[in-house]
């Protein structure tokens, strides 16, 4: 009998989805009793990773009693989402629960699947029993530090005025930057002034006095000050953050995913004091979710998320990577740049896209943990795409490719083969136009 190709092994081995209710039965049964399961992403902008994430997530909130939603997002503006799904806010409805998200990349967060998703959050936790812990949606990333800086101001104003007055003294530090965080990151690379020493102050006393805070009289709740504390720790980060940016990209890279590590731990730590056995899904980029060192970007030095999550936590986490191989997605061309509704060529030859395509099966599952045939194959060094908020189809093999055992990388890996962009709530000309064929003006 001839040798399967790697194309029959990975059909054989794929488990097609089609729309139904068992889909990802694999993949849940893959999940068990983990505490830890990553959604990958293999663009910022694709509808189908959106709806597939939201739905794998809805299942684990059902079934495996997951309450903790972190995504890659700044925690502040998450917080106004987490405000509305809890019932904790004077927020209207999902529309004006994710008005937060007004800075690039707001399409991130601020489109339709994601207005879906909160929505389905915000009935969920209406029609719990009394008591019922409910879930919770946070951001985990660090952008935010001007923002972080305002949210520690607001608690410490309410609970202690001296201590209000102490940190604007410290956080003024910042002032002469005019809210330019990479104007300060260039100011400190280049030493000119740091506000390192001010910020680590500040999350220290904040820290030193929560005891403090929660025996006093008329106390705000406990969820308040780790809201507060949280945003203080953003700001220590962020400030080393924008100070190693002009070092070089691993050490701006590796500190900002080390804070996100540290911020999903925090959150789980925060809930298990409550009496939970906290699980928590997670959003992010591939780039962000599958271990790092599974990838050439590993081996020149960098970690990520997925990596820290796998270390520190070992089988409790289960990765999962998406990924497609044509269609369209919602990207800019430049930094600041307005949402743009792009094509997405079809994938390099030697890419696991290419190879996935090749099974002829449009949508699947594959799980990887367990090492069967198909796992071993994928276990060697192919090309993989990554699509971030930048799309630039015209350089796509330097700008959105690098080499990865997939296998190593992820537990899973989920492929639509030809997807759509997400669509934005807030769209412009640039999107509602979209990209022109390759065949314009001839039409053939």
């Amino acid at each position: 009998m001839p040798e399967q190709s790697i194309t029959d092994i990975v059909r054989n081995a794929a488990h097609p989805l089609t729309g139904a209710a068992d889909d990802n039965d694999a993949l849940i049964d893959l999940i068990g009793d983990s505490r830890f399961v990553l959604l990958g992403e293999a663009s910022h902008g694709t509808h189908e990773f959106y709806n597939a994430r939201a739905e794998i997530t809805k299942r684990l909130i059902k079934e495996k009693g997951f309450t903790v939603v972190a995504v890659e997002a700044d925690w502040p503006d998450a917080y106004r989402v987490n405000s509305y799904v809890r019932g904790t806010g004077n927020i209207m409805d999902a529309d004006d629960a994710l008005a937060a998200f007004r800075r690039f990349p707001n399409w991130m967060w601020c489109n339709l699947d994601v207005r879906a998703f909160v929505g389905w959050l915000h009935q969920h936790n209406a029609a719990l029993p009394p008591g019922q812990p409910l879930v919770g949606f946070y951001g985990l990333d660090l952008y935010s530090m001007y923002n972080s800086i305002d949210a520690v101001l607001n608690y410490l104003d309410k609970v202690d005025p001296a201590a209000a007055q102490r940190a604007r003294r410290r956080y003024g530090c910042f002032h002469r930057y005019g809210e330019d965080a990479q104007l300060y990151g260039y100011a400190a690379g280049t030493g000119v002034e740091t506000c390192e020493d001010a910020v680590v102050e500040q999350l220290i006393e904040l820290r030193e006095r929560a005891a403090e805070y929660a025996q006093r009289d008329g106390r705000v709740v406990e969820d308040e000050y780790f809201y507060a504390e949280q945003n203080a720790r953003l700001v220590r980060d962020a400030e080393a953050y924008y100070r190693a940016m002009f070092r070089g990209r691993h050490s701006s890279w590796n500190l900002r995913d080390t804070h996100m590590a540290d911020t999903l731990d925090a959150l789980v730590q925060h809930f298990d004091q409550q009496g939970q056995r906290t699980k928590a899904v997670v959003w992010e980029h591939n780039s962000h979710l599958g271990d790092a060192r599974a990838t050439e970007l590993g081996a020149a030095g960098e970690i990520n998320v997925g990596q820290l999550v796998r270390e520190r936590h070992d089988d409790a986490a289960v990765l999962v990577g998406f990924s497609t191989y044509t269609g369209s997605v919602t990207a800019a061309s430049d930094w600041g740049g307005p949402a743009e509704r792009k094509r997405v060529r079809p994938a390099l030859k030697g890419s696991f896209e290419d190879l996935f395509h090749a099974t002829e099966t449009p949508n699947f599952l594959l799980t990887l943990r367990n090492s069967g045939l198909a796992a071993e194959k994928l276990r060697a060094p192919l090309l993989e795409r990554a699509i971030g908020v930048i799309y630039r189809p015209q350089s796509e093999r330097i700008s959105h490719y690098f080499t990865a055992h997939l296998s190593d990388q992820f537990d899973a890996a989920i492929h639509f083969d030809e997807t759509r962009a997400v669509a934005p709530l807030l769209r412009n000309p640039e999107w509602e136009q979209g990209e022109l064929p390759d065949t314009y003006p001839h039409g053939v």
